[in-house]
C-alpha cells in the first residue's frame, strides 16, 4: 500500500491512501457501523466478514451493556481475524442536506475514536470515509470534517501539553474520487 499524501500534524503523520481498509496492518481500524453494531453493508459488511465471528460476539456483548452505539459515539472490540489488534465501531450521521446537526456529529464520531485509540495508547489507527456511502454524506464535505477534526484533535492534545502517542492517522480511501477529495480537503487544511 503506497501513501499519496502525507502531511504533519502535531508529531503526527496522517497520511491518505486508496485500498482496503480490512488489509490495513495499524493498531486499530475504524468501522463505519450502524447504531446496532450488527454489522452491515459497505464498509461493516466487509469488517464483520474479513474479522469474522469474534467481532460480532463483542459487539452483542457491548449491546446488552448499552444498547448499541449511537450516532457520534464509538466503542471498541478486538480485530478478531484481521491483520489490525482492534476495531473502533463509531456512528455517523445520515445525511440531511446539512441541516440536522450532521457536520458536528461526524465530527464527533472521529474525536470519540481518537479518544479511545488514545486511551489504549494505539499508535496507528485507519479510518475509513465515514458516513459517505449509505448514509449519503457528500465526500468532499465529509474529508473536511474529518481532517479538520483530526487535526483538532492533535492540536487540543499538544495544547494540554498531553501529545498523542499516535505515529500514523490514516484515511483509506476506497475509490479515487474520494482519495481525491480527501487530498484537497488536506491541502486546504495545511
Amino acid at each position: 500500500m503506497a501513501h499519496t499524501t502525507s502531511k504533519n500534524i502535531c508529531g503526527t503523520t496522517v497520511s491518505l491512501c486508496r485500498g482496503d481498509i480490512t488489509r490495513q496492518t495499524v493498531d486499530v481500524i475504524v468501522n463505519a457501523a450502524n447504531s446496532s453494531l450488527l454489522g452491515g453493508g459497505g464498509v461493516d459488511g466487509a469488517i464483520h466478514k474479513a474479522g469474522g465471528p469474534a467481532i460480532l460476539e463483542e459487539c452483542l456483548q457491548i449491546r446488552k451493556m448499552q444498547g448499541g452505539c449511537q450516532a457520534g459515539s464509538a466503542v471498541i472490540t478486538s480485530g478478531g481475524k484481521l491483520a489490525a489488534q482492534y476495531v473502533i465501531h463509531t456512528v455517523g450521521p445520515i445525511w440531511r442536506g446539512g441541516k440536522g446537526n450532521e457536520e458536528s456529529v461526524l465530527a464527533s464520531a472521529y474525536k470519540s475514536c481518537l479518544a479511545i485509540a488514545l486511551d489504549y495508547a494505539l499508535k496507528t489507527i485507519a479510518f475509513p470515509s465515514i458516513s459517505t456511502g449509505a448514509y449519503g454524506y457528500p465526500v468532499d464535505q465529509a474529508a473536511r470534517v474529518a481532517l479538520a477534526a483530526t487535526s483538532q484533535f492533535l492540536k487540543a492534545k499538544e495544547s494540554e501539553a498531553k501529545p498523542t502517542p499516535f505515529e500514523e492517522v490514516r484515511f483509506v480511501l476506497f475509490d479515487p474520487a474520494s482519495l481525491t477529495a480527501y487530498q484537497s480537503a488536506l491541502e486546504d487544511l495545511l
